[in-house]
Order: structure tokens, then sequence, then C-alpha cells
């Protein structure tokens, strides 16, 4: 199986920031969004992954600017998630040249909005899953559902979703290490492609997400922010 990697680029009011377990409140500012998409697309990273921050928690695209500098600085394919709530945005942000996007909340709170989506656009779409202890987590990890994060994901196992982003957000921005088991176990009961984030700390996490041979990607945020792994080392464990 290939193994993908998505470099993050976190986006709060225009800028590229890091949190720690998605609290705004605990931001790390890194600079301007079109420089670090530049960065990545040199360093030979095949994806970007790209969140917009404020959008997730007012319900609605709030850095349209910046994922548009993105998309001219790079020549990646850019996944995009944050306030993605209906049919028009999800249309808007791939007219724009987004490749992918990334239903999360909706996913919850509107199911057959965003099965809609994944059907009228296939492999444009993908099903964010942030879990708290194994529970859904919505508006920007602000609120946890009574759904399990299984639950949810066999739900669009055929809607045709491009791929299922499990977030563990008591790891996410924390470097203590990726939730291997829980990740691995989620992928193991689908057939939809399962992407990990949150809490990679180090090629060793790489390495044993790889090695589970059920998870196909995994996102990297703040250990490629804070020089604890270069993007020669994640590569290199990527491709094993």
């Amino acid at each position: 199986m290939l193994f993908t990697l998505y470099p993050a680029i976190d986006l709060k009011a225009g800028q590229v920031v890091r949190l720690k377990r998605g609290d705004m409140a605990q931001a790390t500012l890194y600079g301007d969004p079109a420089t670090q998409a530049t960065a990545f697309d040199a360093a030979g990273f095949a994806w970007l992954h790209v969140v917009d921050l404020d959008g997730a928690f007012a319900g609605r695209p709030a850095n349209a600017e910046a994922v548009d500098a993105i998309l001219r600085a790079t020549t990646r394919p850019v996944q995009l998630g944050g306030g993605i709530r209906d049919m028009a945005t999800v249309e808007a942000w791939l007219s724009r040249g987004i490749a992918r996007v990334i239903l999360g909340s909706a996913a919850v709170k509107d199911p057959a909005f965003a099965r809609e989506a994944c059907r009228a656009f296939p492999g444009q779409v993908a099903v964010g899953i942030d879990a708290k202890d194994g529970m859904v987590a919505t508006e920007g990890w602000a609120e946890v559902s009574g759904i399990s994060a299984l639950d949810l994901a066999l739900s669009f196992e055929d809607a045709g979703a491009a791929a299922i982003i499990h977030t563990d957000i008591e790891r996410d921005g924390m470097l203590g290490g990726v939730n291997v088991e829980a990740t691995a176990a989620l992928a193991a009961r689908l057939s939809t492609p399962v992407i990990a984030s949150g809490g990679v700390a180090g090629v060793e996490d790489i390495r044993a997400l790889r090695a589970t041979g059920k998870v196909a990607g995994t996102i990297i945020g703040r250990a490629l922010y804070d020089g604890r792994l270069t993007a020669e080392e994640a590569m290199a464990a990527a491709r094993g």
C-alpha cells in the first residue's frame, strides 16, 4: 500500500499556526501560508493538508484569501477542511482548485448532505472524524457527540468518500505519538482509505503507521515546524 504524507498548514487570521488539542488560545504562529506551501512543495511532499481553523468554528469559510495564496504557490494537490457545511461551498472550493474537501462537523450534523457530496464528487470528498476517547467531536472540537468514530465511518462506507481522516484530538499538536492502535483498528474495519492525524512526533510514528499495512497515510504538523522531523526523514520512513 502506498503511504502518503500530508504536511499540515493550519490557518488562523490569515497566518499559519499550530494548536495544542485544537485550542485556539494555544496557537503558535509560523508565518505566511504561501511561503510554507512553497517550502512543502519544494521538499517533495505529494499533497498538502490545509485547515481553515476560523472557518471550523464559524461554520463557513474564513481564510479564503490565504487558501488562494497557497493554491497559487504550489503545484501539489491540496485537501482542505474547516467550515464546509453545504454543497455550494464544496463546489466553490473545488472550482477554485482544491483537489479534495474534508467534511467534519457536517458529516455528523448533516450526514445526508455529506453523503450527497461524496457521491456528487467521487474522489474529491473526504470525511474528517475527530475523536476523543473513541467518540466524535465537532465544531472545531468544542463539542463531543454521542456517536462513535467507528459507527460514523461505517455509515459512509457506501457513499464513495475518498478517505476517512481520523484525528485523535487528545494527541493533536502534543508531539506525544500518534494513536496507531486506534487508527489501525478503524482502518481494519473499513474499505475506505484511512489517514491518521494527531500526535506524529517523529519517524517512528510514521514507520509504525506504515507497518500496520492498513493505514493509507498520515498528516504531519508540529513535528515538521519544530524541526523534530525533516521532510527527508519523513519521506524515507514513508517509503520504508
